[in-house]
């Protein structure tokens, strides 16, 4: 037996998006945390539904959220920005271990490479 096709969508991305390739802002790269701040839906799209539906249940990352929707990142963060910008959910930038670098640890590497020059 075969295994059961996964259905294309039925509604094109640059509909989805009313015809808008980039977002109003410039702020989602895949690991940015979205989290729901309103309740009302009344007037979203299915999709930005979805998306708060989802975001309500816990903080998600753009690109966990793309997944669950199936929709290409660069089409979900178009309709976070949406989102962001009528006050449905806040976007949070994640901490990169680069910003808590050990300062001692990267003194000794740039130490070690000192020396073998």
């Amino acid at each position: 037996m075969t295994e059961p096709r996964r259905e294309r969508a039925l509604v094109r991305p640059h509909v989805v998006t009313g015809g808008r390739a980039h977002p109003t802002r410039n702020t989602f790269d895949l690991a940015t945390v979205v989290v729901a701040t309103k309740t009302p839906v009344a007037g979203l799209s299915p999709e930005k539904r979805r998306m708060t539906e989802l975001c309500r249940g816990g903080a998600l990352a753009v690109a966990e959220i793309a997944a669950h929707l199936g929709l290409p990142a660069s089409v979900t963060k178009v309709l976070l920005s949406d989102l962001v910008d009528t006050g449905h959910i806040v976007a949070h930038a994640t901490v990169g271990s680069a910003d808590h670098a050990d300062l001692q640890l990267l003194q000794k590497v740039l130490d070690g490479l000192r020396a073998l020059t």
